[in-house]
């Protein structure tokens, strides 16, 4: 792995935790926006709710002029939801790539 550098080497443990973390919390942005979709009657315009809408309504409504509702229902979070957990595995997760070179690196030290 003629890629993998010292200081490469000596920054993955952070960038590791920093990504896991933000995709985690990306997720349940957009876990929180599906359980949102079932109260229409919420106040979105305070609290939580604000922050999460203004985090992850730029991307919603990029994806809702791809994929129309299915019956009346937004299924773009749902849609987010599952690409960022798939990121989050192939990146971060027990089998992912940066978790790999991880522990071979810690292996080799």
């Amino acid at each position: 792995m003629s890629f993998v550098t010292p200081t490469l080497l000596q920054v993955l443990p952070t960038v590791h935790l920093i990504l896991g973390l933000l995709l985690a919390a990306w997720s349940l942005m957009f876990l929180m926006r599906i359980v949102l979709t079932w109260y229409p009657k919420v106040d979105s315009k305070s609290g939580v709710w604000a922050v999460v809408i203004w985090l992850t309504e730029p991307v919603l409504a990029l994806t809702r002029r791809v994929v129309a509702p299915i019956g009346g229902v937004d299924v773009t979070p749902v849609i987010w939801l599952g690409l960022v957990s798939l990121v989050r595995e192939l990146l971060v997760g027990q089998q992912g790539v940066l978790s790999q070179i991880l522990m071979r690196s810690q292996a080799i030290a």
